[in-house]
């Protein structure tokens, strides 16, 4: 990796990675000034720091600057998701919309480089004038797409580590990042640290791999309701049909009988929920009218994948090590689950469930509303890891 104009774009093809290049090329093609602003203004946009500098507590680096050798301007430097080098230990990107952009312009610098360098680049007017039509487009368009499938056309494709990356497809899709990517951030280094710290405590390497080993043994999606799930399963298994809800409830409270009162009673809640948000999936299409959800591991296995991703992002693992869980993870979905609209209907009934424990089942419905559109989008884009990857 590089640190000038060109930094980690020597290996760029004429193919652009994601939909974002695209859309860049067909609107700079296009003549439009103003277009190309409204595309920035909704998307993420990155700068190269040293991780000496991010490190700085309250401390931001002013934004980069280099010379454009053709125009001989100077120029604020930024990268799209899809441009991002390889990662780095030392170098680290933070993002910037294009709002914070404009509030912190240098004053004697009059053009943005946006992929400079490479096929895919835009030169962007940045006198006083453009850079008020900056943050108007930044206010009204309310900064980068979300709920979008954004897939890296020169990250893995297929094989054992996209099929391990597309487990945490979900998170991804949530926040518009891209899926199969292991690599310089996942959101941006400060964030990256930040989402660790909260929800999840991570503050150094050591914490990070116990909360793996956690979230590998399915640790924290929460015992009682895979024990509801499970009691459910056994009593399928023997037999051999999926049993009524009078005979699943009668076997929970069989097999919680001697629990204490908090856990008796989150059990017949969380079997409620459950009961309830299947019913809504097979009314709305997305589960069969005899088809069940048997374990919420996924929730467990997807979002390890994301904490992979966030921690290669904070550089509290390599990618190398982080290739290796994704494998792995990977290899214990595959031993739960018999399918990738299994796996996506575990993940999302779990998302509903601890929703609806927290909040109540009306408060889950802007969270069913999303998870249902994000497992459709998996599921059925013609394009997307789950309709071209097997799952065996």
């Amino acid at each position: 990796m590089t640190t000038g104009n060109r930094a980690g774009t020597e290996s760029v093809g004429t193919v652009p990675p994601t939909e974002i290049e695209r859309a860049l090329s067909a609107a700079v093609a296009g003549g439009s000034a103003d277009a190309v602003v409204e595309l920035l203004a909704r998307t993420r946009l990155y700068v190269l720091v040293a991780r000496l500098h991010a490190d700085i507590p309250g401390w931001t680096a002013p934004l980069p600057t280099i010379r454009d050798e053709a125009t001989r301007r100077t120029c604020v430097p930024v990268l799209t998701q899809g441009m991002l080098p390889p990662w780095h230990p030392e170098w680290v990107f933070r993002e910037v919309g294009l709002g914070e952009l404009a509030r912190t312009w240098p004053y004697d610098v009059r053009r943005l480089a946006v992929n400079h360098g490479t096929p895919y680049a835009a030169m962007v007017d940045a006198r006083p004038g453009r850079l008020k039509a900056w943050l108007k487009a930044a206010e009204r368009l309310g900064g980068p797409e979300q709920g979008m499938l954004l897939t890296d056309g020169g990250g893995p494709l297929h094989g054992p580590l996209a099929h391990g990356l597309a487990l945490g497809a979900h998170l991804a899709v949530t926040n518009g990042l891209i899926w199969n990517r292991l690599g310089a951030v996942y959101e941006d280094y400060a964030t990256d640290r930040a989402r660790l710290r909260r929800p999840w405590g991570i503050q150094h390497r050591a914490e990070y791999r116990d909360r793996l080993a956690s979230l590998m043994k399915n640790q924290l999606v929460g015992r009682i309701q895979e024990a509801v799930l499970r009691t459910r399963h056994t009593l399928a298994t023997r037999t051999g049909r999926t049993p009524t809800g009078e005979e699943w409830a009668e076997a929970v409270g069989r097999a919680f009988t001697a629990r204490d009162a908090d856990d008796r009673a989150l059990a017949e809640r969380s079997l409620r929920h459950i009961a309830l948000f299947e019913d809504r999936l097979r009314a709305d299409g997305a589960l069969a009218p005899d088809g069940r959800v048997d374990t919420l591991a996924a929730f467990d296995l997807g979002r390890a994948v994301n904490v992979v991703r966030l921690a290669l992002g904070a550089r509290y693992t390599d990618p190398y090590e982080a290739e290796q869980d994704v494998l792995h993870l990977r290899e214990l979905a595959r031993s739960a689950y018999s399918s990738w609209p299994d796996f996506s209907l575990g993940y999302l009934m779990a998302r509903l469930v601890h929703r609806a424990e927290d909040d109540g089942p009306e408060a889950a419905e802007a969270t069913y509303q999303q998870s249902l559109a994000e497992h459709r989008t998996l599921t059925q884009d013609p394009a997307g890891p789950y309709r071209n990857l097997p799952w065996s």
